[in-house]
């Protein structure tokens, strides 16, 4: 059998529906970003991002309209507003292209992971590579510009230890032991996470246009800055240094290049991918502070998502992903 001619299963549909609403979403920003962007360098990774993403966005387009499925809308044209005023700096857009890029990296393995047609296949395969490149390409920049931020260095114990005290897990009265290189790796992702979530709500507040919404991201800047604090002070506590905000990245400009709908969505999409990502570090904990850490954010994280999800709702945003057919509904309608 030709496995291209094998039907889309609903987790292969899943993926691509997700792809392209989240696509799009980044799609809009990156073009907001390479209108402002000074620096010839940074420009042109951004103009490669968008000319790569609208190859892969055809692509979506042909495999859910080859299966009969209705293309979703996402975000357009309608959400860019063009020729405002700058929102953010050029490194800002350069940081925020590296993380976004991270997303798209575990996205597209996620999507990899669940795909079984050749076809799908080989276009994931494709994304990775896509993502890859410009992982690196972020990062060299970010180097090359002095603005990439290293997690922290240890130095080499003389040989290979065993835990030998439950000590190890106590991180609340201070018999324990210092953080582990397994768990900084989730605690400094998270950090960097959670910095890029607060520096977007802070710059969606200024110049988001109904009150709910810009009520939504100013809550939602202080739960990102609360989560920072939190598991910074873990860090300094053990003197370890920390990421720098990127609060000063943001201009003083009340004028919205963006829809209110993007804006609401992308931080919404920001903090669902978080709980992904607390909930490999809460795997990978084993101090008990550090639990008790990444158990509050998840909680405090579901409260956000939930409000976010109300609010998305109530002003018809947010797009219904295919649904399983309802045998009930359809036995009624013979």
């Amino acid at each position: 059998m030709d496995e291209n001619q094998l039907k889309l299963t609903s987790s292969e549909v899943g993926t691509l529906w997700g792809e392209y609403i989240n696509g799009t979403m980044t799609d809009v920003v990156n073009r907001h970003m390479v209108s402002i962007i000074e620096d010839e360098s940074i420009k042109a990774i951004f103009e490669d991002a968008i000319k790569t993403f609208g190859k892969q966005k055809q692509q979506i387009v042909t495999f859910m309209e080859n299966e009969g499925f209705p293309v979703p809308i996402g975000f357009t044209e309608v959400d860019l507003f063009k020729g405002k005023q700058r929102l953010f700096t050029d490194i800002f857009c350069l940081n925020y292209l590296h993380i976004m890029t991270l997303h798209g990296l575990l996205g597209h393995s996620t999507a990899l992971a669940v795909s079984v047609r050749k076809d799908l296949r080989d276009f994931y395969d494709s994304c990775n590579n896509d993502a890859k490149k410009m992982y690196h390409q972020t990062i060299e920049l970010l180097l090359e510009k002095g603005s990439f931020q290293r997690d922290p260095l240890f130095y080499p114990a003389k040989n290979p230890e065993f835990i030998s005290s439950q000590d190890f897990a106590d991180g609340f009265f201070g018999k324990g032991r210092k953080l582990a290189a397994t768990e900084i790796i989730s605690i400094s992702f998270n950090l960097k996470k959670s910095i890029m979530a607060k520096t977007l709500s802070i710059a969606f507040s200024q110049v988001a246009q109904t009150k709910e919404v810009r009520k939504f991201l100013t809550d939602s800047e202080k739960t990102a800055d609360g989560q920072i604090k939190s598991f910074s002070k873990i860090m300094q506590t053990d003197n370890l240094p920390v990421p720098k905000s990127w609060e000063t990245e943001v201009t003083t400009s009340t004028d919205s290049p963006f829809s209110d709908k993007l804006m609401l969505y992308h931080i919404g999409f920001l903090f669902q991918a978080a709980q992904n990502y607390h909930g490999a570090g809460l795997a990978s904990a084993m101090r008990t502070d550090l639990v008790a850490a990444y158990e509050g954010t998840i909680l405090k994280n579901l409260v956000v998502t939930k409000k976010w999800y109300n609010l998305m709702v109530q002003n018809k945003w947010l797009e219904q992903p295919p649904l399983a057919p309802n045998r009930k509904e359809i036995s009624e309608e013979v």
